[in-house]
């Protein structure tokens, strides 16, 4: 644990960078979560034509002028996942893998989440189903485990696991080569219910059923009311005021995950917006 940030950005699309730079700009501390390419759904775009003075772009060449202003202002990406936010009273802890930041002021900027949560997913949440296989592994030494997994990030927990666990079965809900240990029973199925009594004791799928100890779902990102216990979701988006204020005191939220329309313009003017009342929060607090 170092420094305590004054406010942690989670998510690095046109909202999470937008607050980065306000926030910036108002000579805060920050740290900003995200991956290299800031949005998956960005770098897909083929033709934007609704972000003001940048017309007919494509949606790699607008994540390009992104990455000049943020360079150009020397903010620096954090290429990790943000697995659980902790609201301390006075402050935010953050568990990323096995490491914690701390921050004043939360920003979630976290985007959708379109994988829908499977059957007994909430149920079991803390009881055998996580969403860090390395944070939780040491608890399932000489367990059976299983891994869902959305994309190849999960490839490396599971080979971390393997090591620690009796057992191991990767479920990939990607296609493609899987580098693996040898050690992993790879199961190609569709994962449809969490199955237990106190805790877990079975993933059901589509042709077959494993007993396991312990499952952790590997996703693009963690739906916002579990990444941040107590947080108030409305219509299946965060729910927030006009000043991008959420329920939880000193946390603020912009872009997709605080409601429709999904739009680059209007993610980035709200991450402006949850920057600047991030600011007055923290200067409130003086």
């Amino acid at each position: 644990m170092g420094s305590r940030y004054d406010i942690a950005i989670i998510g690095s699309g046109p909202a999470g960078l937008s607050a980065a730079v306000n926030a910036s700009i108002r000579n805060k501390s920050i740290i900003i979560f995200g991956n290299p390419d800031f949005s998956h759904k960005l770098v897909k775009a083929p033709k934007i034509n609704n972000y003001l003075g940048f017309y007919d772009v494509t949606g790699l060449e607008l994540k390009e002028r992104f990455q000049q202003h943020i360079e150009a202002m020397g903010i620096q990406l954090t290429n990790e996942k943000v697995n659980t936010v902790y609201a301390m009273g006075e402050y935010f802890v953050l568990q990323v893998n096995e490491k914690m930041y701390e921050a004043s002021a939360v920003i979630l900027a976290t985007g959708m989440e379109f994988t829908r949560p499977l059957k007994g997913e909430a149920e079991f949440l803390g009881k055998g189903v996580g969403y860090c296989a390395t944070c939780d592994a040491p608890l399932y030494k000489g367990k059976v485990v299983t891994i869902v997994a959305y994309n190849r990030e999960g490839e490396e927990e599971a080979n971390f696991v393997s090591e620690l666990a009796s057992r191991v079965y990767y479920v990939p809900m990607y296609k493609g080569e899987y580098r693996i240990n040898s050690n992993i029973h790879i199961v190609k199925d569709i994962p449809l219910e969490i199955i237990g009594g106190e805790k877990v004791e079975s993933l059901k799928l589509n042709g077959t059923e494993i007993t396991t100890d312990g499952i952790f779902l590997l996703k693009d990102s963690v739906a916002p009311d579990q990444l941040v216990p107590g947080l108030l979701i409305e219509e299946g988006h965060i729910k927030v005021d006009k000043a991008m204020r959420t329920n939880i005191e000193g946390c603020f939220a912009a872009g997709d995950c605080a409601g429709k329309p999904y739009q680059y313009i209007k993610s980035a003017g709200e991450g402006q917006v949850a920057a600047l009342s991030a600011v007055t929060y923290l200067d409130t607090k003086k």
